[in-house]
């Protein structure tokens, strides 16, 4: 098992992708049922405001480093994140290495998105077993038809792009429901990049941690998004470090 640091009171996982990997094929060797979360600066700003989304990122089973502010801000606090594990990587890597016994369920995104996901996925791994897609909600009204598709699919893994909070507090609600999926994955933006409506930021702006940078000047909306990762996010490790407030 990894070690595990904290900051903001949020545990995680200092690993590596391939380790990540590793972790997630061998919960599918056990009976138990895991949540994994791919934490990033925005989500622990979030969970410094929703006590419930902290609670749910305490108890996650495997806290993804999804974010270049966290190893800075490890690094900061006294501690160390070996790299950055971004949620598309994890899925792509893990899809590979997932046998044939395993399905795995996409649900979330636009219309018809986790369908060309899916097919992206099945192209690059021929053993890969896709039980189901579909866009739904995180609507609490469409949980019961979700979860009767899910069961139907027999899904042994299942990844859900609703993004965070909304994508992790529907998994915390639902899992227990889903008897046959294994692992539970919030992937966040992971299925437009498969599917080829996102594009991934130059390896440069990836290795020096400045995706954020490439986004935005792609798409200006998002600077209320790059102020809380880049700017809040700092000044509230700055003011809580490692604990919660």
């Amino acid at each position: 098992m990894s070690q595990r640091i904290r900051l903001l009171g949020i545990p995680i996982d200092t690993l590596t992708g391939e380790e990540a990997c590793a972790r997630m094929i061998g919960f599918l060797a056990g009976g138990a049922q895991h949540h994994v979360l791919t934490p990033n600066s925005e989500m622990l700003v979030a969970s410094v405001r929703d006590t419930d989304f902290r609670r749910v990122l305490q108890e996650g089973d495997l806290n993804i480093p999804d974010s270049a502010g966290l190893l800075l801000m490890a690094r900061f606090t006294g501690q160390k994140i070996p790299e950055r594990v971004t949620g598309v990587d994890t899925v792509r890597q893990f899809c590979s290495q997932l046998s044939s016994e395993h399905s795995v369920f996409l649900l979330g995104a636009g219309e018809g998105v986790a369908e060309r996901a899916a097919d992206a996925l099945r192209a690059a791994n021929a053993q890969l077993v896709v039980a189901g897609t579909f866009a739904g909600s995180p609507s609490p009204e469409d949980e019961d038809e979700i979860c009767e598709r899910i069961r139907t699919s027999g899904a042994s893994v299942l990844f859900v792009a609703y993004g965070a909070p909304a994508q992790d507090m529907w998994i915390a609600r639902t899992l227990k429901n889903l008897p046959s999926v294994s692992i539970a994955m919030g992937v966040g933006g992971t299925f437009d990049f498969l599917a080829g409506k996102q594009k991934r930021a130059p390896k440069f702006f990836q290795r020096c941690g400045l995706e954020w940078l490439w986004r935005l000047m792609r798409e200006p909306r998002r600077i209320g998004r790059i102020v809380t990762a880049v700017i809040v996010f700092p000044l509230c490790v700055l003011r809580y470090g490692k604990n919660a407030p």
